[in-house]
């Protein structure tokens, strides 16, 4: 298999193995509409297993949302065909749009056109709560 080296783009590594469709997805990224590479469940010497991601061409992707997902994934940014900048997730401390609440009363379920918006209340366990009705996001 040959995965040739991108020009212009993002190189997403270290992401965990078999997930790489779900970041795809947080990250609002339509494989059908963009050029890109999925490696899935491939060696690594650090996790055993691993997915990588590369993406070409793409601009205004909210790479803090990695940080729900893929937190040990490490962001290369390509120019040139260099790497320019490495950027290393984090936990959000707002999410807009990514995460959708379950609370069937919540204002963002029974009325439509209203963000869904969380914010982070514990960064140990990874939890999230709805800013409307405070529920705990289902990750």
């Amino acid at each position: 298999m040959e995965v040739t080296s991108i020009q212009d783009g993002i190189i997403i590594d270290h992401v965990p193995a078999g997930t790489a469709l779900k970041v795809l997805q947080y990250l609002k990224i339509d494989p059908s509409k963009t050029r890109l590479a999925l490696i899935m469940n491939t060696d690594s010497p650090r996790y055993g297993t691993k997915d990588i991601i590369k993406i070409e061409n793409v601009e205004g992707i909210d790479l803090d949302v990695l940080g729900l997902v893929a937190r040990q994934a490490t962001v290369d940014i390509v120019r040139g065909g260099r790497i320019v900048e490495k950027v290393q997730p984090h936990l959000p401390e707002h999410v807009v749009n990514v995460i959708t609440c379950v609370n069937p009363r919540c204002v963002t379920t029974t009325e439509r056109g209203i963000d869904q918006m969380f914010h982070l209340a514990h960064s140990e366990r990874q939890e999230y709560r709805c800013d409307y009705c405070d529920e705990e996001a289902k990750l």
